[in-house]
């Protein structure tokens, strides 16, 4: 189709281009450069082609756009400004200032109309893969075939940086393999890197590449040329069999006289004269700052008109299908207020006692089966890796490019593209998605797993293999610091049952929290069913820590023995040897730090008086452990790698018995 163009549509570009370079210098500091070039892409999204509202950002049925490049967030804000968005002059002046709504990085939260946090290269390309497959999973779960709620696009803005960073990669082949066609990336080509041209380190045919994974590919020589973009941007749209790639060339800070395409442009204030100069060469029409024209901004708020009339249409549809499909429209109420369904948790399995036990990964497994068909929002996958860490959903179909309907995603070996999709997942709303991978390998998923925790999403990590209990495969996959490496991240709650029975609370604590991104991490090797904590450890997992064991007799309590996970087990030996002995000791489980910390001060000192001796066992590095044992305490934890030996061997030799145990309680 033709598209028309007048000198209007230029001066509207040119306003995204001046209010960015204005916030910039402002606040002196800023990345002037690529919103300076994507100006046109950014205005022809918003003014012609992205399904949006201004007016109400969070419409359900609305296209998603990630600005993946966020340093360019500039660009970002003052699009959003023009098109109607609750973000005023006075925010843009804010920009980069405290409590501003207009970060220095795109914020989910924040500024309405922004639809993940970005800033980390890549992080938006793959979150737009999760995008992509919520939207398509849900259009498959709720459309029906006289009314379609579920039907919108993805689109990202994205830089040579993200085109660089490994997860762009993982992220792009997955999707190709997906055939997500209503996905769209945007790719700004403007050759230019802060150490330079991009020759110094990049030779792609970024074209064949993506050909090569499935995508259809378009290249438009100037991001200027408003028809010729608009072609490309209309062509994509219509493409649904293929993600679609529109490779642009640019020129970063287009326009100033002494800075494009220059690396100079890229992360710094223009500078006053500078800012005149381009201005002028813009044919801007006044240097006062932050100064949009009437006729500019009336035109460029027709966006809202237009957005809220796609949004009443598309509420007469939503009418006519809750009308026709009562039952289904009520499902749809309830996954996305979040509420659990009735009676969801009705076939989880009773664990008995059991000295041989089981590895909670298998009891995982067990719980994940008996919740899925009740829970139909739940929805994720491995990285290649279910069989090993049992997390596939054996009653579920598998998400694929000819089934939709699938509930088992395949991520193929890629941890780090994996842990960004289930962000995408989680912020498109209507699913609750989870990943999962051995424990050593939530190193490539630490970035995305950041991103989720400010973000504060509930996504379900599921880290099996979690410790040096996996003996043979030796040091490279025996996790010892990454315990510690997680805790360390706010907002991420970290759970590591003890048993089948805790693993079933730390389920029922994970499907019932929505505040935020879990880790669960379980054994590979089998571990007794305690008798103990049968009828306790839903309350104790949910309070982080309890009281799992008391010694016997009513004597003065000589000593506390913390431990999490497998090494509860070593804790409830240790305890029976010491009263054998005379020594009273308490065993108390503590499977989750950030629970625990969440509890009263009451609580916390009757599961940990503050004058009694204590010893923390967990076979990992030492770090944060002092915070509960305090200064008179004692830790049995492994500040060194593994090994390669039988996994009984390995324990042995690296401490964790029960000799060293009451070793470490009883010395002077």
């Amino acid at each position: 189709m033709p598209y028309d163009f007048t000198r209007l549509d230029e001066r509207c570009v040119n306003a995204i281009r001046v209010l960015g370079i204005d916030m910039i210098e402002k606040s002196k500091s800023g990345h002037p450069g690529a919103a300076m070039a994507l100006a046109p892409a950014a205005y022809l999204l918003y003014s012609r082609f992205l399904k949006h509202n201004p007016k109400n950002p969070d419409w359900l049925n609305r296209d998603r756009f990630i600005l993946s490049c966020g340093h360019v967030s500039v660009l970002l804000y003052s699009t959003l400004h023009l098109s109607g968005y609750s973000i005023s002059l006075d925010d843009l002046k804010n920009f980069r200032q405290w409590r501003s709504i207009a970060a220095g990085h795109p914020e989910q939260g924040l500024a309405p109309g922004v639809e993940t946090t970005s800033g980390p290269l890549g992080q938006g390309c793959a979150a737009s893969v999760g995008m992509a497959i919520a939207e398509t999973h849900l259009a498959d779960r709720f459309n029906t075939r006289d009314h379609t709620v579920v039907d919108h696009h993805t689109w990202v803005l994205c830089s040579d940086g993200d085109m660089m960073e490994g997860v762009s990669h993982e992220a792009a082949s997955l999707a190709g393999h997906l055939r997500l066609g209503k996905l769209i990336w945007i790719y700004d080509d403007n050759r230019v890197t802060i150490d330079g041209p991009t020759s110094i380190s990049l030779s792609d045919d970024t074209d064949k590449r993506f050909e090569a994974c499935g995508w259809h590919v378009q290249s438009v020589q100037d991001v200027n040329d408003l028809p010729l973009l608009a072609q490309a941007m209309s062509r994509a749209k219509n493409e649904t069999q293929r993600p679609s790639l529109i490779r642009v060339r640019t020129h970063i800070g287009f326009g100033a006289p002494n800075k494009q395409d220059r690396s100079a442009a890229h992360g710094s204030p223009l500078g006053s004269d500078e800012t005149k100069a381009t201005k002028i060469a813009y044919g801007w029409d006044s240097d006062e700052p932050f100064h949009i024209p009437t006729e500019i901004s009336n035109h460029c708020l027709q966006a809202i008109s237009r957005g809220e009339q796609a949004e009443i249409d598309w509420l007469a549809t939503l009418k006519q299908w809750r009308t026709a499909n009562p039952l289904l429209a009520s499902e749809w109420d309830r996954t996305l207020l979040g509420d659990l369904p009735d009676n969801w948790d009705r076939d989880i399995p009773l664990f008995p006692p059991d000295e041989k036990g089981s590895g909670t990964r298998i009891s995982s497994w067990k719980i994940l089966n008996a919740i899925a068909p009740h829970i139909p929002e739940l929805i994720g996958g491995s990285a290649d890796l279910a069989a090993s860490v049992k997390s596939n959903m054996t009653k579920c179909r598998d998400f694929s490019a000819e089934n939709r309907g699938g509930r088992n995603l395949h991520f193929g070996i890629r941890e780090h593209a994996m842990a960004a999709i289930l962000n995408g997942v989680s912020l498109h709303r209507g699913l609750r998605p989870f990943g999962s991978t051995f424990l050593v390998f939530s190193d490539y998923m630490r970035p995305s797993i950041r991103l989720a925790a400010l973000m504060k999403l509930p996504v379900i990590y599921i880290w099996s293999h979690d410790a040096i209990n996996i003996g043979e495969d030796g040091p490279t996959h025996q996790p010892v610091e990454h315990l510690a490496a997680l805790r360390s991240i706010p907002g991420l709650t970290i759970i590591r049952p003890a048993d089948a029975n805790e693993t079933v609370a730390a389920w029922r604590v994970i499907i019932k929290s929505r505040s935020g991104p879990v880790g669960l991490i379980l054994t590979r090797q089998n571990a007794p069913t305690l008798s103990e904590t049968m009828g306790k450890s839903e309350q104790g997992v949910a309070h982080g820590a309890y009281i799992l064991s008391e010694p016997e007799g009513d004597g003065d309590l000589d000593a506390i023995i913390i431990a999490t996970g497998y090494e509860v087990h070593l804790a409830l030996a240790a305890q029976k040897k010491m009263q054998d002995h005379g020594t009273s000791v308490r065993v108390v489980s503590m499977p989750s730090w950030e629970l625990f910390d969440l509890q009263s001060k009451d609580y916390r000192e009757r599961v940990l008086p503050p004058n009694t001796r204590k010893l923390a066992i967990e076979a990992g590095v030492e770090q944060g452990w002092w915070k509960y044992v305090g200064d008179k305490g004692d830790v049995l934890c492994l500040n060194r790698f593994g090994a390669s030996a039988p996994e009984s061997v390995v324990y042995k030799k690296l401490g964790f018995h029960v000799d060293r145990v009451i070793g470490k309680i009883t010395k002077t």
